[in-house]
C-alpha cells in the first residue's frame, strides 16, 4: 500500500525549506519572517537580496562553506538562514564558522577602517542541544558577544538566534503572536490538510499556496521526493543508530566496570565496584552512540550518493575524518 502524501511541503527538507523561502517568488514570506524575529533588535528590514550560497575559504586548504540561505537588507547587513535536520556534535562551531565568510567578503583594501555591518546567523533546528534539554519552555536563544560579569552586550553587530522547534509545542488556539504562528507553519505545515482559521491572512495563504504538493511539476515533485527520503532516512538512521550504540557501549561499560570493581572488592566492597562500573558504562554508552550515530549517517549518505562535503556538515567532522570512515565501510 503507497503512503499517503501529504497536502503541505514538509519544511525539514532541504528541498521544502527552500521551496518556502529560497525562491523568487518567496522572498515575501522570507522577508516577513525575518521581520517578526527580528523586529526589536534590527528594526524594520524593507527589502532583502539573495546572494551566492557558496563561500570559498582564502585558499585552497580552506573549507567551503554552503549556506542554506544567504542575503542582505537594504543597510547591507547580512543573513544567513540554516535548517539543520539532525543533531550535530559541532553544530554551534559550524554556525561560528560560517558567519566568518561575511565578516571576511567585508574587508577593503587601501585606507579601510574596520567598520563593518552586521552579520544574523538564524539557526532553525529540528533537534535540540544536549544542554538546553533542562530548559523545556525556551525554545529561542539570541547569542550576541557580552561581558561575563556585567552580561551587557559588549559587540552588537554578531548575533546568533538558535529556534528549537521540538520544545514549541503551542497548539493553534494558543498563538498570541505572529511569530508564534510562524513557528507553528514550520513545524507543523506538513501535518495538515488546509488552511487554520487562526492563519487565513495573506501572508500564510501565499505560503500555504506555495507548499501545495499538488501544484508542484514533475521535475520537482521527484527532487521534493528524493528530498524527503533522505531527511527521513538520516532521522531514522540517528534515531537508531544512537539507541544500538548506546546500549552496545553500556552493556560494555558495565562489563569492564564490574571487573575493575570485583578487583577492588575486598577493599571497597563487591557492590560499590558494581556501581562504578555501572557509571563507567552510562559514559561509554553516550560516547559509543554518538560514534554508531556518526558512522550510520555517513554509511546512509553514502548510499544517497551524497558528497564528503555534505557528509561533513552533517556530521561537523573533518573531510578527513569523514573519508577514513568511508575507507571501513
Amino acid at each position: 500500500m503507497m503512503e499517503p502524501r501529504e497536502k503541505y511541503v514538509n519544511v525539514f527538507t532541504d528541498f521544502g525549506f527552500k521551496k518556502l523561502f529560497g525562491e523568487k517568488p518567496s522572498k515575501p514570506l522570507l522577508l516577513d519572517f525575518l521581520n517578526e524575529l527580528l523586529i526589536e533588535q534590527e528594526g524594520p528590514i524593507k527589502n532583502i537580496t539573495y546572494l551566492n550560497t557558496e563561500h570559498l575559504g582564502s585558499s585552497p586548504l580552506d573549507r567551503r562553506a554552503i549556506f542554506d540561505i544567504y542575503c542582505e537588507n537594504e543597510k547591507g547587513e547580512k543573513f544567513i538562514v540554516e535548517l539543520q535536520k539532525a543533531k550535530q556534535s559541532y553544530f554551534k562551531d559550524r554556525t561560528l564558522f560560517y558567519a566568518t565568510f561575511p565578516i571576511q567578503e567585508q574587508a577593503k583594501q587601501n585606507d579601510w577602517d574596520f567598520k563593518l555591518k552586521a552579520v544574523y546567523t538564524v539557526a532553525i533546528l529540528d533537534f535540540v542541544f544536549e544542554e538546553d534539554k533542562a530548559d523545556t519552555h525556551k525554545y529561542r536563544y539570541d547569542v550576541k558577544l557580552t561581558d561575563i560579569e556585567t552580561c551587557k552586550v559588549f559587540y552588537d553587530k554578531l548575533t546568533f538566534i538558535y529556534l528549537e522547534l521540538p520544545k514549541f509545542k503551542k497548539k493553534i488556539d494558543e498563538l498570541s503572536t505572529n511569530f508564534e504562528k510562524w513557528l507553528f507553519v514550520l513545524k507543523n505545515l506538513h501535518k495538515l490538510n488546509k488552511i487554520p482559521d487562526q492563519l487565513k491572512e495573506e501572508r500564510f495563504e501565499k505560503l500555504f499556496a506555495i507548499a501545495e504538493v499538488a501544484h508542484f511539476t514533475r521535475e520537482e515533485l521527484k527532487s521534493y521526493e528524493d528530498s524527503k527520503k533522505f531527511y527521513r532516512d538520516i532521522k531514522n538512521s540517528m534515531d537508531t543508530a544512537f539507541e544500538e550504540g548506546k546500549e552496545a557501549g553500556i552493556e560494555e561499560g558495565l562489563k569492564q566496570g564490574e571487573i575493575k570493581g570485583l578487583k577492588k572488592g575486598k577493599s571497597v566492597g563487591v557492590k560499590e565496584g558494581k556501581l562504578k562500573g555501572m557509571n563507567l558504562g552510562m559514559k561509554a554508552g553516550q560516547i559509543e552512540g554518538k560514534k554508531a550515530m556518526i558512522v550510520e549517517i555517513i554509511r546512509k549518505g553514502v548510499s544517497n550518493n551524497m558528497s564528503v562535503e555534505i557528509l561533513t556538515q552533517l556530521t561537523g567532522l573533518t573531510e578527513k575524518e569523514v573519508l577514513d570512515i568511508i575507507s571501513t565501510l
